[in-house]
């Protein structure tokens, strides 16, 4: 099964959505399942992660009903706060909702220590309990950060988004550095999304992204990554058939099986979809 690991829905709001700022015209509307549908099934996806992209219990909710309208959405990770004092009981409700795999917080646009604060690390401990997982999104400053973050969560779930974010083009070795070590730790995956847009949105080229595919390739296999599209964000840098083919060309040497593993089943055994 082929599955898009990483994908977002909105009904846009310019307030709400205020991080979707006028050079992004090209996403300043709604986007719903029947616009992914279509993107699916030309490029023979059978399935689906939505994502959270609003900080709100309100938008875990819509996408837990977007997933109950429409069964191609395989699995939903949305959010709620996690540093709350009430937070078990918040995770005991939402493991009534079989879509819900589990959670997120936009850690990029928080504070240098957000991460390890008392109350987060408590919150992200307790989503084993209720088996969900957690993304971790971040820029690649915050790496060091987050393997802080990882080595408290031994048995926790974890999957870096974006290939945390590096900076396309730029000075490697300290992105090369922390994802190395965070990938010693076997608990944590990483999704192969959301490239195009940490590179010049106009004038990337495949090639911009091979020594980063090369890196995640070789620190965490072929078994601890995903593929994601990061739609309908990607299309600000390209379509989604452009995005794709990044993936599908660097892998084409590799074997069916782990093809297989990189495009579907990783997501599938790592969300439980």
């Amino acid at each position: 099964m082929r599955i898009d690991s990483h994908q977002h829905f909105w009904i846009y709001d310019r307030k709400r959505d205020s991080w979707i700022t006028d050079n992004m015209q090209v996403i300043q509307r709604d986007f719903l399942p029947p616009d992914l549908e279509p993107l699916l099934h030309q490029h023979n996806l059978h399935g689906c992660v939505a994502v959270q992209a609003d900080q709100s219990e309100t938008e875990t909710n819509f996408l837990i009903a977007l997933s109950e309208e429409h069964r191609f959405v395989r699995g939903v990770v949305g959010w709620t706060d996690l540093k709350a004092a009430d937070v078990e009981a918040k995770l005991s409700g939402f493991k009534n909702f079989k879509a819900l795999k589990g959670f997120r917080h936009i850690i990029q646009a928080e504070a240098k220590g957000f991460m390890l604060h008392p109350d987060f690390i408590r919150g992200v401990q307790l989503l084993k309990k209720y088996n969900f997982t957690y993304d971790i999104l971040i820029r690649e400053q915050q790496l060091e950060e987050a393997l802080a973050f990882i080595q408290l969560l031994p048995d926790q779930k974890l999957v870096i988004d974006h290939i945390a974010k590096p900076l396309i083009g730029h000075d490697r070795s300290y992105w090369k550095q922390y994802i190395t070590e965070i990938a010693r730790y076997e608990n944590v995956y990483c999704k192969l999304s959301g490239m195009v847009t940490e590179a010049d949105w106009s004038t990337w080229q495949a090639s911009n992204f091979t020594p980063y595919l090369d890196t995640i390739f070789h620190v965490f296999g072929s078994k601890r990554v995903m593929y994601g599209s990061d739609w309908p964000v990607c299309l600000l840098a390209a379509s989604y058939s452009r995005q794709l083919q990044i993936v599908e060309q660097h892998i084409q040497s590799f074997s069916d099986t782990e093809k297989q593993a990189i495009m579907g089943e990783n997501a599938t055994g790592f969300y439980n979809l």
